[in-house]
């Protein structure tokens, strides 16, 4: 069973109290981050709070996804070396350039045999990892993408959501291409409600897995939004079934409500009920 990604919260590593909260937050994934929500001054206490916690555990179903500093700072290699023990689900590296920087990431987690099964996400923020998202994606141990749309919009100098639409597709194109979960960038403005679930509709409709979320407030609307209608599931069951009846009378095609089903759209359909059943077993954990 496929995990859900519809909600992605950003907690700082160095607040403990924000932390211990994820614990009871109906996240489906949590990024704890040591970079840009961390001062220098705290960079190495962040660290090693979040080693703790980590070892800790109590974090349930919730995927764990450790952002790291980058490795062109004097803190990055730090960060590694010190959660390493945590064994931890998975690393992030901001602002990835090529394939090149996910093999050092993954030389790294190869020597050490404590992070033997951690995974690379990779954060999707500059102009050259966009145009590199296929050799990215493809690299040793990747797991996952995060659109950084707000470094996006920086180094684009973008002024709206649209500039950096083929910049959105291009990475959802290279993560389908080689199995990863794509994650949608962050709503800056989280007290506004209905432009959050616009903007998380959008995502969906593009095919991003889920939206990756700056405050505690955001998480319901996400998983609503990102999570199979029960009109989706009830179709998709007709689907299936009428399909299957197709089958057994030897037809290769089904009509439901007007509309031909084939197998691509029983495909389609099998993936709305395994998402709905992976989001029903998170939720019931």
């Amino acid at each position: 069973m496929t995990r859900p990604y519809r909600s992605v919260l950003y907690i700082p590593a160095s607040r403990d109290r924000a932390m211990e909260k994820a614990k009871t937050l109906p996240v489906d994934a949590i990024i704890f981050d040591l970079e840009d929500a961390v001062a220098v001054e705290e960079k190495a206490n962040a660290r090693a709070l979040l080693k703790d916690t980590l070892i800790a555990g109590g974090f349930g179903e919730r995927a764990q996804i450790v952002r790291i500093n980058g490795f062109d700072t004097e803190w990055g290699k730090d960060d590694l070396a010190t959660i390493a023990s945590a064994r931890p689900q998975a690393v992030l590296l901001p602002k990835v350039n090529g394939a090149g920087d996910i093999e050092a990431l993954a030389d790294l987690l190869d020597a050490d045999p404590d992070t033997a099964e951690t995974q690379i996400w990779a954060m999707m923020e500059t102009p050259l990892g966009i145009l590199n998202a296929a050799e990215i994606a493809a690299a040793p141990r990747m797991a996952g993408f995060v659109m950084g749309t707000n470094d996006l919009a920086k180094d684009l100098g973008a002024r709206s959501r649209e500039a950096m639409l083929t910049s959105l597709q291009l990475c959802l194109l290279a993560a389908r291409a080689h199995g990863l979960v794509c994650v949608d960038g962050v709503y800056n403005a989280f007290r506004d409600e209905e432009g959050l679930a616009a903007e998380c509709a959008q995502g969906r409709d593009f095919g991003f897995d889920g939206k990756t979320l700056i405050h505690p407030a955001q998480v319901a609307t996400a998983n609503a939004v990102f999570a199979p209608s029960p009109e989706e599931v009830d179709l998709a069951r007709r689907q299936i079934e009428a399909f299957e009846e197709a089958e057994a009378r030897g037809e290769g095609v089904a009509v439901v409500d007007g509309k031909i089903v084939e197998n691509l759209h029983v495909a389609t359909a099998r993936a709305t009920l395994a998402k709905a059943d992976a989001i029903a077993s998170a939720e019931a954990a």
